[in-house]
Parts: structure tokens; C-alpha cells; sequence
């Protein structure tokens, strides 16, 4: 899969997920804008993935907020000259059963979430018409499709995800942009190793495969969606969770 003289901008790439689709992007030839809230993250990231520097830069950006997205892109395209590839990774959780949400939970998950999405498809979405080209991979998750016990915030950004994404698909299909969805299963990070082993166990227990995900997982299904081999596939959902959920 030959990237090589496209630009990628994945964000929430400081760790995690990200992390690992900007090392797979950048191993396919592709030059990497790592961006993350966190700046030293961020360049941390860039640096570890790259042979060169000129290829990798680590920049701080906050997705949800419009004007700090605006700067970065413009910063990118006047750099660089160019987005191709935009991976919308970011995301939080505010866990808590809905009774006792608080409603800044609520709404920092689903400003995060899904207005992030929003925000940086709006802002690359022009120069992408004007190249002719594009190719969007928005990560949502499991619990958009199934829900989950003390998650309706979170739960809620990843379905409104999906659905925003095939609207955008149907938008722009015959322009040369692709949207697609890779929808996450429980993958082992920093989020699930403060599991308890009890809660480990049993998750474990519903995963056929009988093992968590790695970041590497998603990020395979990434750089195949973001590649020649995958120009026709747009609108979609890919599920990779290990068989937990089969649809």
C-alpha cells in the first residue's frame, strides 16, 4: 500500500490508537502531521515514527475548537501544500451512569467527539474539492453500535459519528472523497489497562478471539481504507473487535 507523496493529518495521534495509525501511515510512505492536545505527545510521536523529520511533525491542536483547527490546517497546507489523508481519532470519555451525568460531561464528550469530527472535516473538506482528492477515516467504536452500561455520552458521539460520516460519503462520493468508519472493539491501551482484573476477565470472555485489540489492528484497517486497493469503498463501517460483535 504506496502512500508515498501524500499527506496525512491524524488527530489524538499522541498515543494509543493514534499513535499507532501515524507509525502504519508513515511506514506506507505517507508524510505525517502527528496532532494531539498535547503538544509534547504530539512531537514525542513524531519523532518515534520517523526516519525523518522532514516527513513527521508534531503539532498541538485541539479539536474542538474551530479557530485552532483552522490554524493548524492552514499551517499544513502552507507548509506542505496539501491534506490527503484526514484521520479523526480524538476523542474522550466522561464515564457515569446517566442519572448522575453531569451535563458538562455530557456535552465536553460530544464537543470533543463529534463536533471535533465535525470541525476538522469542515475546515479540510475545501481543499480536498479543489485537490479532487480525499480520503477520511473517522474512528468511532463498538459502543456507537451496541451502546454501553455508564457510556450514553460516549456511546452517543460514536453512532452520531457513523451516521455524520455516511452523510458525508453520500455528499462527496463522486468528487473524489472517500469517508469511512473503522469502529474500534476494546483495545488494549491506557484506557483499558486501569481494568481491574475481575472486569479484564470478563471482557476477555466475550471477545471470540479471547484477546483485546492492538493499536496496530485499527491502524492496519486505516492504511487499507486510505489506499488505492480501497478507492472504491466508501459509506462504510468496518468493525475490528475480535469477533464481539458481528454484524
Amino acid at each position: 500500500m504506496d502512500l508515498k507523496g501524500k499527506v496525512a493529518l491524524i488527530t489524538g495521534a499522541g498515543q494509543g490508537i493514534g499513535k499507532g495509525i501515524s507509525r502504519a501511515l508513515y511506514e506506507a510512505g505517507a508524510d505525517i502531521v502527528v496532532a494531539d492536545i498535547d503538544l509534547s505527545l504530539a512531537i514525542e510521536t513524531a519523532k518515534e515514527i520517523s526516519f525523518s523529520l522532514n516527513r513527521s511533525i508534531g503539532v498541538r491542536m485541539d479539536v474542538s475548537n474551530s479557530i485552532e483547527v483552522k490554524e493548524v490546517t492552514d499551517r499544513i497546507f502552507n507548509e506542505w501544500g496539501r491534506i490527503d489523508i484526514l484521520i479523526n481519532n480524538a476523542g474522550i470519555t466522561r464515564d457515569g451512569l446517566l442519572i448522575r451525568m453531569k451535563d458538562e460531561d455530557w456535552d465536553r464528550v460530544l464537543d470533543v467527539n463529534l463536533n471535533g469530527t465535525f470541525n476538522c472535516i469542515k475546515t479540510v473538506l475545501p481543499r480536498m474539492l479543489r485537490q479532487k482528492y480525499g480520503r477520511i477515516v473517522n474512528i468511532a467504536s463498538i459502543v456507537g453500535l451496541t451502546g454501553n452500561i455508564g457510556q450514553a455520552n460516549y456511546a452517543a458521539s460514536k453512532a452520531a459519528i457513523i451516521g455524520f460520516s455516511k452523510s458525508v460519503a453520500r455528499e462527496y462520493a463522486s468528487k473524489g472523497i472517500n469517508v469511512n468508519v473503522v469502529a474500534p472493539g476494546f483495545i488494549d491501551t491506557a484506557m483499558t489497562q486501569q481494568l481491574s482484573e475481575e472486569a479484564r476477565s470478563d471482557l476477555l470472555s466475550r471477545i471470540p478471539q479471547a484477546r483485546l485489540g492492538t493499536p496496530m489492528d485499527i491502524a492496519f484497517a486505516v492504511r487499507f481504507l486510505v489506499s488505492d486497493e480501497a478507492s472504491y469503498i466508501t459509506g462504510q463501517v468496518i468493525n475490528v473487535n475480535g469477533g464481539m460483535l458481528m454484524v
